[in-house]
């Protein structure tokens, strides 16, 4: 039996992968999380074959909870569920233990496939997805996102998903100031002046759910 976590911050969308999931005879939901903290503490207590990982969460998100749970234990393999996704941060994932991408728009039968194939060992990457990361890799310039530390893209990705200093500083155990240092390194990096300005990069190259120029 192969057991899995659904870690995804929308109600509707985990019970209904874990009620299409669980009429498999060979998978069975186990848990479910609605941000990263919860998935790496589900991950902890429930220790699944497979997790489900949104990675557009509230909180630390899913490739900070990717990483952390990949260190924990190696047993663990995170299939990422996206609508959209660059091959840069595509690649950050896969360097935090990721096992492959399945696309938010995928048939039921493709994500038990992916499953049980990752479960295997393997890797998946869905078709629209793999064909996305292929023209991006002929069409694009360079991500400015790339830029970043790991601990600045985290910080960007809580900002632009309207998170306040306050609560970026409480999830990531740092002082109000030590965010907003970061936030400013942010902002040079990128040469952008404002919450807004970041969102709005941070939608045309993929780091929340929105419109992308690549489409």
């Amino acid at each position: 039996m192969i057991r899995v976590l659904v870690a995804d911050d929308h109600h509707l969308v985990r019970t209904s992968i874990a009620h299409l999931l669980n009429d498999e005879p060979d998978i069975s939901v186990i848990g479910e999380a609605a941000d990263g903290e919860q998935a790496i503490s589900q991950a902890r207590q429930l220790k699944p074959d497979i997790i489900l990982m949104d990675i557009r969460m509230p909180g630390i998100g899913g490739l900070e909870a990717t990483r952390k749970i990949t260190r924990l234990t190696s047993d663990v393999r995170v299939l990422v569920l996206t609508a959209f996704i660059e091959e840069a941060f595509a690649q950050r994932l896969l360097e935090a233990g990721a096992h492959g991408f399945i696309s938010k728009g995928s048939q039921h039968d493709e994500m038990v496939q992916a499953i049980r194939s990752v479960f295997a060992g393997k890797r998946y990457i869905s078709p629209d997805i793999a064909q996305r990361l292929v023209l991006f890799r002929i069409d694009s310039t360079d991500n400015p996102f790339d830029q970043l530390s790991q601990r600045e893209l985290q910080v960007a990705m809580m900002i632009v998903n309207c998170q306040k200093v306050a609560d970026i500083a409480d999830r990531m155990f740092l002082s109000p100031k030590t965010v907003n240092t970061y936030r400013y390194r942010i902002f040079e990096k990128l040469d952008v002046h404002s919450d807004v300005e970041l969102t709005h990069l941070g939608l045309r190259h993929g780091l929340v759910d929105g419109f992308s120029e690549a489409e």
